[in-house]
């Protein structure tokens, strides 16, 4: 028998010389969405042949876009990377600053969230070199910086508070709810972080 993660021929390619390039990137598309939730649900130990038939396609379909289980880990992860850091400019155009940064606090937690599943194989993978190791912090504090100019611009946030120290703020929300699980106290946290990049308006002390 078959090693559960190993290719088999895929049933539901279409025929050679025919390729569908809108089909393909589709089929990309699920596949990264129902791995994601799969490996989520399961704390990463799905078959890949599970996840396969989940996204309705053959498992030789997803052995073409992600030779290995760490090729569709680090796909994972860099498709949610880029959606985080590009998030943050797409809501400034909608929100104010400081609603902006709000809305982005949330789109990084399910980010973090996103990535328990996937972490021990992506902390191997770093290790060993099968996954490349990306830039996520500076990405992250450069998406922050984003937000935090434009509220000192606006007077809405604090201009005497930097990127990287609001990286370092938002990670230990999530370190330090990782094992609780509770996306309501990660929001309660939030609510705080944002409250205190908020500008004071009290004045100097009353004699």
């Amino acid at each position: 028998m078959a090693a559960p993660d190993s290719p088999t021929p895929d049933r539901s390619a279409k025929a050679p010389g025919r390729p569908a390039r809108a089909d393909a990137r589709r089929n990309r598309e699920r596949l990264l969405a129902v791995a994601r939730d799969t490996f989520a649900a399961t704390d990463g130990k799905a078959a890949l042949d599970a996840i396969a038939r989940e996204a309705g396609v053959g498992i030789g379909t997803l052995y073409r876009h992600f030779p290995t289980r760490e090729a569709l880990v680090e796909a994972i992860y860099a498709a949610e990377l880029d959606a985080v850091v590009t998030s943050a400019p797409a809501l400034l155009s909608e929100l104010p600053p400081e609603a902006a940064l709000r809305a982005w606090m949330d789109r990084y937690a399910a980010f973090s969230a996103a990535k328990r599943g996937i972490s021990d194989t992506l902390r191997a993978g770093w290790a060993s070199g099968a996954i490349a190791t990306p830039a996520t912090r500076e990405r992250i504090t450069a998406a922050i910086a984003q937000i935090l100019d434009a509220g000192a611009r606006a007077g809405s946030l604090r201009a005497d508070v930097g990127p990287d120290e609001v990286t370092m703020m938002l990670l230990g929300v999530f370190m330090s709810t990782t094992a609780v699980n509770s996306p309501e106290l990660t929001g309660k946290l939030l609510d705080l972080v944002a409250d205190a990049l908020r500008p004071t308006t009290d004045g100097p002390p009353q004699d």
